[in-house]
């Protein structure tokens, strides 16, 4: 018999009766009927009981495996991330890989200097390492050099130049670039894999040549002659001679290229040298506050001016690699829509699968018009480098006639005061830290969406439950940008299809809750 059982809110096939208890007692209820003339068997020390008890703990091992085995037979109870990634390989969905973090740079310098500078591709800056937080590398990607002309930047005073504060920055995202790696030489044979040396490689969707040095590249090299390769979705549909590969990503987060047979996809010429550009990195580790990126390692023309420079807006968009439960939830979607964006659902999964986009809503504003408001992953603004991306992504799977607009969120701060009556004996900071944190955890990105309803009594139930909270009385609970009551009608805040919540930043509300403890502590009764 078997049980469907649930674990971490997925089902779980679980064979029932065959553990090491149930399996023991099980044979020595067969005892009198297959060995009558074993009447001892009550003593432990029998010979016969060690055999017992070996023969259940062997069975034990094996209804594990075997459980396991039916376990990672089925998607909707896989657990291992192998065993997913090859489920979803059947249907032609691959498991996104981390997306990196972007944003801008600004630039100062002595108010002496009025040359123009140079930024070239692949220049980098890193932030400062912490004992617990390593560095992170962020470099310069454009197609073409970024020029800053230091003559026509005012000088803030007597002392410094500041190119970039307010916009026009330099772009850069979060990651390393590795050029020229030789991967192996092609000894022409069908399918020839070769693996990439370094692992959490950055890739994005494929299909034509790679944009400037954000993207994979493959290159074969033979006697001079240089000829660049296009990635795949799959190869089922390439034909004899084309140029094309496919890549696939391990559990490990390690990419692997794949060349075709000769059919599907043409094999590399004998002795031709397998090279690839190609940058690893991504994650929402990359995703730091402004002014946090603030070493120029790799920028010559810089460090000879002895400039400096910091991120005056925070980086976003940095996404780590797809989870296995949400590529569960969100690959029927995307199958369903054969990767064609018709409706406002196919255009939501669609983006959605896309590394770097948290959350999303397709709006139809016209016959011929969708606007997709979009948040990038971690929170915050869409930058021009996502948005690019994704009209790019959707070129080939829009209708011929369909405009796709990339919008904002709007996100809504909600404005929450309260008065809390702490126990004598807790340290009222601690208390107030921790109702802080709670009433922050309840409009953390990864649980709200689009449209949500924020109900007040949710914030009474978290707080509460604080230890060290005897009672609780908030005194503000409000939409941040509309004047209105101190408390929203029927304790209620309604946003619109657009609009996403989020704790407040602004000074006093460090960890998205103001708190206001009174001014004598309520003893316990």
């Amino acid at each position: 018999m078997v049980a469907m059982a649930g674990a971490a809110g997925r089902p779980s096939i679980d064979y029932m009766a065959r553990d090491y208890e149930s399996l023991l007692l099980a044979m020595r209820k067969l005892i009198p009927e297959k060995l009558p003339e074993w009447r001892d068997f009550s003593n432990e020390a029998d010979f016969g009981n060690v055999l017992l008890e070996l023969f259940a703990h062997m069975g034990d091992i094996l209804s594990y495996y075997q459980d396991r085995v039916a376990n990672e037979s089925f998607l909707a109870t896989a657990r291992t991330r192998r065993s997913v990634i090859e489920h979803l390989r059947l249907i032609g969905y691959e498991l996104s890989t981390a997306a990196p973090a972007t944003t801008t740079l600004a630039v100062s310098v002595p108010a002496s200097v009025a040359e123009k500078v140079v930024i070239n591709p692949g220049d980098a800056f890193a932030t400062s390492s912490h004992p617990n937080r390593p560095s992170l590398r962020f470099e310069y990607l454009g197609e073409a050099p970024f020029e800053v002309d230091f003559g026509q930047v005012t000088a803030q005073d007597s002392k410094v130049k500041v190119f970039g504060a307010e916009k026009g920055g330099i772009p850069v995202h979060e990651g390393r670039l590795f050029r020229e790696e030789l991967l192996g030489t092609s000894d022409e044979t069908p399918n020839q894999r070769f693996p990439l040396t370094h692992p959490q490689v950055i890739l994005k969707p494929p299909g034509g040549p790679p944009r400037a040095l954000d993207d994979l590249r493959i290159e074969t090299h033979l006697l001079g002659e240089v000829t660049e390769w296009t990635r795949r979705d799959s190869l089922a549909f390439s034909q004899a001679g084309r140029r094309e590969y496919v890549v696939e990503i391990d559990a490990e987060d390690r990419a692997t290229v794949i060349f075709g047979d000769g059919r599907l996809g043409a094999i590399p010429p004998a002795d031709a040298e397998i090279r690839a550009r190609y940058r690893v990195g991504g994650g929402r580790a990359g995703n730091v506050p402004p002014g946090a990126v603030s070493t120029v390692i790799g920028a010559p023309a810089l460090a000879r001016l002895g400039a400096r420079v910091f991120n005056p807006v925070p980086a976003t968009g940095g996404a780590d690699r797809e989870d296995i439960a949400q590529a569960v939830r969100q690959a029927p979607a995307v199958f369903r829509s054969l990767r064609r964006a018709v409706t406002a659902a196919d255009y939501e999964a669609l983006a959605l699968s896309f590394h770097g986009v948290g959350k999303v809503r397709a709006v139809a504003a016209g016959w011929n018009r969708v606007q997709l408001y979009v948040a990038p992953e971690g929170g915050g603004n869409v930058t021009d480098v996502l948005t690019g991306d994704l009209i790019r992504y959707f070129e080939d799977k829009r209708m011929l006639s369909q405009i796709v607009d990339i919008c904002d969120v709007r996100y809504v701060s909600i404005q929450v005061t309260a008065e809390l009556r702490v126990e004598s004996f807790y340290d009222r900071a601690d208390v107030v830290a921790a109702a802080q944190q709670a009433a922050a955890e309840l409009l953390a990105f990864d649980r709200v969406g689009f449209g949500d309803t924020v109900y007040l009594s949710r914030f009474y139930d978290r707080i509460q439950d604080v230890p060290g909270v005897v009672s609780l009385n908030i005194t503000e609970f409000r939409r941040g940008d509309h004047p209105g009551p101190l408390i929203a009608e029927h304790g209620a805040v309604k946003l619109a299809p657009d609009e996403v919540p989020r704790i407040p930043t602004a000074p006093g509300y460090e960890a998205g809750l103001k708190v206001e403890p009174p001014e004598q502590e309520e003893p316990r009764s």
